[in-house]
């Protein structure tokens, strides 16, 4: 029989062993391990804004209910660890600026109930995430783990939409001078604007991380990510896509051979019948070119917006209000294709500030972080800045903000770039 002596010892060690797991979790995981991992689950299920369903009169997607749980978990962890979020940042400011002007907006809309939605998806819930994300990412596996959910949502959605593509390609039943099919998203245009700064932050990973198991999931990602990128047949997204690797090649001290063999398996690339047909199509009159529509399209949101400058159309207003001008040629359009004109029709000019403020200080973060950053922040840092590179190219020609997916996907980007600044600065997290 063992004697009380020994019978505390056993349970003191006992103790001392449950007390070092729970200091290693919270090694692991921070102050908010929940949050984290709720946190991360959104990011995986930002193309599930698809699924939708009301709770009464309320409607709501499964991306909004995963987003609401990380935002609740966040909240009952900060009470509990007695810990304030860390709303301090070089985005705080513009974030506010970006949040009264849509409130401006919804007062100006033609319908203020859709406006209320747009305005609570878009701006509202994304930015409550980037605060998340901004207090609970501690560490580089934090902020890894955070993108690899993204990663995670993009393979499904890039796999399906590759799939019916292909399938197409394979019966002869798409033209690749036509629209192409798409899977879960309505157009292969939408999956290029969610995929390709996934794909930069991945690349920047793949090429530069100083973890070897985020390294290999970036690489697992973009054998999916890349081909399915351009089995969009978006002709934007390919030029992001392209732009993104560009950017890369320039970042590397191989610069020129990498320049060069990128040259060639573009060329390469442009002798396959279809890619080359999609292509030319923009080079010719007839179905398929959106060049004309595209100028006629800005020309009259330029007419629109100035007949009011100053609050533009208000949120969801775009449509209605170009529909007399825009409509009497062609089919209405839910926004300009255009990042910048699409900021200043839905949240007026103090909108459109704000969100190039916010632009620029998530690149500042960036280049800082890549340049100066320490060495297990940096892949993370180019990464978000060859992301930032693909929503700006994309951007002159289509609107890679107003969904749910793209709008969390850039502030969840946005939060991580002046994280892994502040976290590699000196006296920082």
């Amino acid at each position: 029989m063992p004697d009380a002596a020994s019978v505390i010892a056993q349970g003191a060690g006992r103790g001392l062993a449950t007390e070092r797991g729970l200091h290693d979790r919270r090694a692991r995981l921070g102050d908010h391990p929940v949050a984290l991992s709720l946190a991360t689950i959104a990011a995986a299920l930002a193309p599930a804004y698809v699924i939708r369903w009301h709770v009464g009169f309320y409607p709501t997607t499964l991306l909004e209910a995963a987003i609401l749980l990380s935002l609740a978990a966040f909240a009952v962890e900060s009470v509990r660890a007695r810990a304030v979020p860390n709303w301090r940042s070089p985005l705080t400011l513009p974030a506010v600026l970006l949040l009264v002007a849509g409130l401006l907006s919804i007062a100006v809309a033609p319908s203020r109930v859709a406006a209320l939605g747009i305005y609570r998806a878009y701006f509202v819930e994304p930015v409550l995430y980037a605060l998340v994300l901004a207090t609970v990412v501690k560490r580089p596996w934090h902020a890894c783990l955070v993108l690899a959910g993204f990663w995670v949502g993009a393979t499904v959605l890039a796999l399906a939409d590759s799939a019916v593509v292909l399938s197409g390609l394979a019966t002869h039943t798409f033209n690749p001078r036509t629209e192409p099919p798409a899977a879960i998203y309505e157009s292969g245009n939408a999956v290029a604007l969610f995929l390709v700064p996934l794909v930069g932050t991945a690349a920047a990973i793949a090429f530069y991380g100083t973890d070897r198991r985020a390294r290999a999931a970036a690489v697992v990602f973009l054998l999916v990510g890349v081909p399915g990128s351009l089995l969009t047949f978006s002709r934007g997204g390919w030029a992001a896509l392209l732009a993104v690797a560009v950017g890369l090649a320039l970042s590397h001290r191989l610069r020129w051979p990498l320049l060069g063999g990128l040259a060639a398996f573009a060329a390469l690339l442009g002798l396959l019948p279809t890619i080359r047909s999609r292509v030319a199509v923009q080079l010719s009159e007839g179905p398929g070119n959106t060049v004309g529509v595209r100028l006629e399209l800005w020309r009259d949101t330029l007419a629109m917006l100035r007949g009011r400058p100053l609050f533009g159309a208000g949120l969801s207003g775009f449509q209605q209000r170009i529909t007399p001008l825009y409509a009497k040629r062609h089919d209405p359009a839910p926004y300009p294709h255009n990042i910048l004109l699409a900021f200043w029709s839905e949240t007026g000019l103090l909108g459109l500030a704000a969100f190039v403020w916010i632009f620029c200080a998530t690149a500042a973060a960036g280049v800082r972080g890549w340049l100066r950053g320490a060495p297990e922040w940096r892949a993370l840092s180019l990464g978000i800045l060859l992301a930032l590179l693909a929503i700006a190219v994309h951007g002159m020609v289509d609107t890679p903000y107003f969904k749910n997916d793209l709008s969390l996907e850039f502030w969840g980007l946005a939060a991580l770039a002046t994280t892994a600044w502040r976290a590699s600065a000196p006296g920082g997290a």
